[in-house]
C-alpha cells in the first residue's frame, strides 16, 4: 500500500529515525566522556607515581625533571594510543609552549574557578562539550587539578620554595609563572581533545 508523502506514517518514521540518531549520538558522547575520564586518571596515576618515587629517592630538585621531561612523554604516549591530544594547561603555565590554554580551555578554567567560589569542589568538576573548530568536530574534556600540599615545594610562595629548588626552576623555566599558589587553589587542568571522526580505540 502506498502512502502520500505527507502521511502520518511517513512523518512518524522520520521522527523515529531522528530520535534514534539523537540517542545513538548521546550514547557515543557518554562513552567518549568516560574514556576521557579514565585517560585523565591514567595520566595522574602515572605522573604521581613517578613524582613520589623521584621525590623519595632524590628529593624535589630531581623531581623537577619528572614534570619537565616525564609528564610530556606520558601525555604524548596517551595521545598516540588514543588518537587524541592529551595535555595539561594552566592560566599560569610553567612552560608556556606546552601549557598555555587555548580560548576554550581558558574559558573552562575560569568557569572552574567561578564554580569553586560558589562552594563546589574541584574534585567534583569536569567539563565536556562538542565543538566545531576549522570545519571539524571535536569532543573536548577538561578535568581541573587543585594544588596539593606536596606541590608547594615547587609551586608555593617564595618563602615555601627552597633555594636549591628555586635555582633549578630558574634554570629550567626562565619564564615560569607557576609560583605563589596555596593549597586547594586551581593549578590547571588535564585537557583532552578527541576528533569525532576518530573512533574510540579502547574498551573502557
Amino acid at each position: 500500500m502506498l502512502y502520500p508523502k505527507n502521511s502520518i506514517v511517513q512523518k512518524t518514521l522520520v521522527v523515529s529515525l531522528l530520535l534514534f540518531s539523537a540517542s545513538a549520538f548521546s550514547n557515543e558522547l557518554a562513552q567518549r566522556e568516560q574514556a576521557a575520564k579514565q585517560v585523565s586518571q591514567q595520566f595522574l596515576k602515572q605522573l604521581g607515581g613517578h613524582l613520589k618515587k623521584e621525590m623519595k629517592a632524590n628529593g624535589p630538585v630531581a623531581a623537577i625533571k619528572v614534570c619537565k621531561d616525564v609528564a610530556p612523554k606520558i601525555a604524548n604516549q596517551l595521545s598516540l594510543e588514543n588518537g587524541w591530544r592529551v595535555t595539561r594547561v594552566s592560566t599560569k603555565p610553567r612552560n608556556a609552549l606546552l601549557g598555555s590554554p587555548d580560548k576554550w580551555e581558558r574559558e573552562a578554567l575560569l568557569a572552574f574557578e567561578s564554580r569553586a567560589k560558589k562552594g563546589e569542589k574541584y574534585a567534583d568538576m569536569a567539563k565536556a562539550e562538542v565543538v566545531e573548530e576549522a570545519g571539524k568536530s571535536y569532543f573536548r574534556y577538561m578535568k581541573p587539578l587543585a594544588l596539593k600540599p606536596i606541590c608547594l615545594t615547587c609551586h608555593g610562595s617564595e618563602q615555601q620554595i627552597p633555594e636549591p629548588v628555586k635555582a633549578a626552576l630558574d634554570e629550567s623555566y626562565p619564564y615560569d609563572q607557576a609560583r605563589g599558589y596555596s593549597v586547594g587553589e586551581l593549578r590547571g587542568a588535564i585537557s583532552i581533545k578527541q576528533p569525532l571522526d576518530v573512533s574510540l580505540r579502547k574498551t573502557f
